[in-house]
């Protein structure tokens, strides 16, 4: 009976840890509307995490990165805005090419040993405006992973050294919301361009 109890008790604080994701909704009508048409996208994060344009482009960057590897978007962009973004200052960003912007909203506060995160993420469908997706997500995580040590190297080099603390407790939340991507179906013109993409 202990050992039930215990399994349960260790069961449910694995599940407490990758719980991050609060909320994640795709539009009911998403195969028959979006599947097809909302393929190609631009990633921008505002406002700032922090308060810092490095870490905003930490944020993009990885979204970015790991939409590429992981989903079936094909992530040509990614930026970051310090004005509070709006549904007209996403639809600026529908420039030919693209199909859908994915607006990462962070809260992120700093901790002893590493990061408070938050995020609200939509998928805005550049056509009419609409949203195709959402979620939101939040957790606390150390700077510290040797699984990341690599992955903190490349950004670091990259961004500088202020975005070192910010890597590993980003990449964990953000890999937990866009997992709740709906993947959309790509024809072969669109696979090699995915290939193209090399990410």
């Amino acid at each position: 009976m202990m050992t039930k109890r215990l399994a349960l008790t260790l069961g449910l604080g694995v599940l407490t840890a990758c719980a991050t994701v609060k909320n994640s909704t795709t539009r009911p009508d998403y195969a028959q509307v979006d599947k097809q048409r909302v393929k190609r996208l631009v990633v921008v994060t505002q406002p700032l995490p922090d308060g810092k344009q490095p870490v905003g482009e930490l944020w993009s960057l990885i979204a970015r990165e790991y939409i590429n590897q992981n989903r079936d978007f094909l992530v040509k962009q990614n930026l970051t805005q310090e004005a509070q973004a709006t549904d007209a200052s996403l639809k600026a960003l529908c420039t030919e090419g693209f199909e859908g912007v994915l607006l990462l909203a962070p809260q992120v506060k700093r901790t002893q040993d590493g990061a408070d995160t938050a995020v609200r993420a939509r998928l805005m469908r550049c056509a009419d405006g609409e949203d195709v997706w959402s979620a939101e997500a939040s957790g606390s995580w150390d700077s510290r992973d040797e699984k990341f040590r690599e992955r903190v190297e490349h950004y670091v080099k990259q961004f500088g050294p202020e975005v070192e603390p910010y890597v590993v407790p980003t990449y964990k939340l953000l890999k937990a919301t866009l997992d709740t991507l709906p993947n959309p179906e790509l024809n072969d013109a669109d696979k090699d361009e995915k290939i193209e993409l090399g990410e």
